[in-house]
């Protein structure tokens, strides 16, 4: 039996629509969820970069990276393992602002999580804190206690540890 393990899946895209639905029908077709997911610009001009965040066996990542190059606007795709990256996630909780004032120990809760309160009136705060999964996992425990009036939660964003060399790759495909 092939261990499942947490990749961090990286994919280097053209900005197409529709492209977003074919990809996550790649993982729905073989029932795999999909922990998390994040869209922005890369560090190269007109390229979007998908971080994704998904637990399975190496043998069905890369089958899926596989499948995931074959799209027409995907320029490449990678996948690595907790320890080859580096990620933060970030979330942002709406609590009750007499909480805030009347409870001390949210006030040491925020600062030792080393969150930080981002406004504050009359009704209520809303606190903001990046971090990795885990740290904001604790966090949202020991806030829950007190009440969340709201709460959400990014998805990862990462780096590798090793250089990624995908602006060298890209260079070398146009030419």
């Amino acid at each position: 039996m092939s261990t499942q393990v947490t990749y961090t899946v990286s994919i280097y895209t053209e900005n197409n629509i529709g492209l977003l639905n074919r990809i996550s029908a790649i993982f729905q077709r073989r029932h795999i969820n999909v922990e998390s997911i994040n869209s922005s610009i890369s560090e190269i001009e007109n390229v979007t970069k998908w971080t994704m965040v998904v637990d399975l066996s190496e043998e069905k990542m890369k089958k899926i990276i596989g499948q995931i190059e074959k799209q027409v606007e995907v320029i490449k795709a990678f996948y690595h393992t907790e320890e080859e990256t580096i990620y933060q996630e970030s979330c942002i909780f709406k609590m009750k602002s007499d909480l805030l004032f009347n409870e001390r120990q949210i006030q040491n809760i925020i600062k030792e999580s080393n969150a930080r309160i981002v406004t504050v009136n009359k009704a209520f705060f809303v606190i903001e804190k990046s971090g990795r999964k885990e740290e904001i996992d604790l966090l949202y425990r020991e806030l829950n206690a007190f009440g969340i009036m709201q709460y959400t939660r990014s998805g990862r964003i990462a780096v590798t540890k090793d250089e990624m060399k995908i602006s060298t790759m890209l260079a070398e495909l146009q030419h």
